[in-house]
């Protein structure tokens, strides 16, 4: 059954239950929407170390009651000793996933946290940074019930996990991971927090705890150096917009997939569908997400390194060209390349219509599986993002952002109401953004019903033999059979709400009355609250 929205005159939405609770103290408290997110990202951080941490990336999407759209971008760049020749002469293939040569990348999350405050000073925010993480570094100390979702997450290369340095210390139990609902606490993370909340958000990469972390790393043989936190800083970029029929959406711009997610909605509004739920709208998703990934996968790299500027092709005549490629009853090739990855999206509107849209990772389960002691922080292993090949597109290099999987997404529409929407789910972001998206806006199905309704996800899982629609076991039989005959390689998952379709929210605020619509996935620990 869908989940009950929730209809207030503010609201979050997190995949976690503590975040949204930490999200809604500060609203009632007298946080702007961006405060409480802060405080909702080291919540999340503390009590969802499988999706992120302090030692990740993160994303962010602002839009000010009057329109302004805002875009962080909070990523951290591959280490000055992360070259080719390192991993070369290492013997390795591709960047590893797990241990020390897979902390390549600096960790921005946190630097992002603090340009966030900014802006949420700039419009009327106050309240001290102290009050914003007291409930992360509480919780740190004094413990948390692990969640459910936790114990479900596929662990790749599970070995090397379990194995790689400061694990096992700080999440097994007896050579596993503790079942959900037994405490967890993480007092080195806690110290860590506490003195970020009196020092200032830039201790984590110029003061003592950038010392500490730097240092760890060091000690490891990680490839980050002291001086490689000390320059990493969260910036201020242009977002990616698109202009629907009803609505603008908005993402981020490379090195975020983001121009994927808006190119699938600007090929699939060119296709004329009139029916949500027929075969023609899933196959239409479908295969506009294959056009947006060939599309992706030639161009979006290191923003210093573009082909071409990203809103270029998101332009009539692209969707136009991409859009008659597509035959309304066949399946087209699909490029496939395995990108496994997680994270949390979490969304906030306040009282004053002040939206946020925001999204945090650590990449695979537990990043690296680094954990470093002098601070309890574990490390992202985005650098797996990276190709060893120097005529790749997004061949490693000292000092060059990763491919991003990442991507939160805001929509404005014409008729006033304003949407903050995101999902996690690695590479099939975009798609899950599409369905639940396409369902509300362009075929009125309610906010709950969109989040809850079943979801399919196309392509090739980590060293599957082959790519597949794998679809949950919810959609009518009917559809599957006429998906099959388009020659889609239907496999249906035995799972109503499978993970693997993503944790998303909504939160949708009305224009007549100023009331604010949240809803968050039942396939997640996480809840939607009001005040």
């Amino acid at each position: 059954m869908p989940e009950t929205p929730v209809f207030s005159t503010a609201a979050v939405a997190a995949p976690h239950r503590l975040a949204s609770e930490t999200g809604q103290m500060i609203l009632a408290s007298g946080g702007n929407a961006v405060e409480a997110m802060v405080a909702m990202a080291a919540t999340m951080a503390v009590v969802y170390p499988h999706m992120n941490g302090l030692g990740g990336d993160g994303f962010w999407l602002v839009r000010e009651p009057k329109g302004r759209v805002h875009a962080l971008d909070a990523l951290g760049a591959a280490g000055s000793l992360a070259t080719i020749k390192r991993y070369r002469d290492k013997h390795y293939d591709t960047v590893p996933p797990r241990g020390p040569d897979a902390a390549v990348t600096v960790a921005g999350a946190v630097s992002g946290w603090g340009l966030a405050l900014e802006l949420a000073k700039a419009l009327g925010g106050l309240l001290p940074r102290d009050m914003l993480l007291a409930d992360a570094i509480r919780l740190a100390r004094e413990g948390y019930a692990i969640g459910a979702a936790e114990g479900r997450n596929a662990l790749l290369e599970q070995e090397a996990l379990f194995t790689a340095p400061g694990f096992a210390e700080a999440f097994l139990s007896e050579g596993k991971l503790p079942p959900a609902g037994e405490t967890r606490r993480a007092p080195k993370l806690a110290e860590t927090l506490e003195q970020l909340s009196h020092a200032g958000l830039r201790d984590f990469y110029r003061g003592d705890v950038g010392r500490e972390i730097a240092a760890d790393l060091e000690e490891i043989g990680a490839p980050i150096t002291r001086k490689d936190l000390e320059t990493c800083q969260a910036r201020v970029v242009k977002p990616l917009s698109v202009t629907l029929d009803h609505s603008t959406v908005y993402n981020l711009p490379p090195p975020s997939q983001g121009l994927a997610t808006l190119l699938l909605l600007g090929i699939f509004q060119r296709l004329g569908v009139k029916r949500g739920e027929a075969p023609e709208h899933h196959h239409g998703l479908i295969e506009a997400a294959k056009r947006a990934f060939s599309i992706r996968d030639a161009v979006v790299t290191d923003p210093r390194d573009l082909p071409q500027d990203p809103m270029s092709l998101l332009t009539s005549k692209v969707f136009e060209r991409e859009a008659a490629m597509i035959e309304a009853r066949r399946a087209g090739p699909y490029p496939a390349r395995p990108v496994e990855g997680d994270a949390v999206w979490m969304g906030c509107i306040d009282k004053d219509g002040l939206a946020v849209s925001y999204i945090q990772s650590v990449y695979w389960a537990f990043g690296s599986g680094c954990v470093l002691p002098s601070t309890g922080i574990h490390w992202h292993n985005r650098g797996l993002s990276f190709s060893l090949d120097p005529k790749s597109i997004r061949a490693l290099e000292p000092g060059r952002k990763p491919f991003h999987t990442l991507n939160s997404a805001m929509a404005a529409f014409n008729d006033g109401r304003v949407l903050s929407f995101g999902t996690m789910g690695g590479e099939g972001q975009p798609q899950i953004l599409a369905q639940i998206f396409t369902r509300y806006a362009d075929f009125g199905m309610g906010l709950a019903d969109a989040v809850d309704a079943p979801r399919w996800l196309f392509g090739k899982s980590w060293r599957a033999p082959s790519a597949t629609l794998k679809m949950e076991d919810r959609f009518d039989p009917s559809l599957l059979r006429a998906l099959s005959s388009y020659g889609h390689p239907v496999e249906e998952l035995n799972k109503p709400y499978a993970d693997l379709m993503g944790h998303a929210g909504m939160l949708v605020r009305h224009p007549r009355n100023g009331r604010v619509e949240a809803v968050h996935d039942p396939r997640s620990d996480g809840e939607a609250l009001g005040l």
